[in-house]
């Protein structure tokens, strides 16, 4: 599974750019297929963010697989609305990122009271 914790910031900016964008994959009756997992990889590696839309799957079924695409696709669940979900992988190098993140949580130190 691919860890890379977001904070609440992060993920609501990251939802604020995915209302801009366009479903780059479509889950269908095939369901997840390694066709699909490849797909996804290398919209992940170009872009970062990726939009999935949903075609047939009630709300329980979502669920469960935008948790089985987090975990088999290696990038981290952002959020969903409707039959749309979001999708986040950090690029591993630096200069070929495209999301900016906004800062996060910085360690205070302890607190004085």
């Amino acid at each position: 599974m691919y860890d890379f914790p977001l904070t609440g910031a992060q993920k609501s900016h990251l939802r604020g750019l995915g209302q801009t964008l366009e479903a780059g994959l479509k889950v269908g009756r095939g369901g997840l297929t390694p066709e699909f997992f490849a797909e996804l990889q290398k919209l992940l590696r170009a872009h970062e963010l990726v939009k999935l839309r949903f075609l047939g799957a009630d709300r329980d079924e979502r669920a469960a697989l935008c948790a089985q695409i987090a975990d088999e696709g290696r990038c981290v669940y952002v959020g969903s609305v409707g039959h749309t979900a979001l999708f986040y992988r950090q690029h591993p190098e630096p200069k070929e990122r495209s999301v900016e993140l906004p800062e996060g949580p910085r360690d205070a130190g302890p607190v004085e009271s």
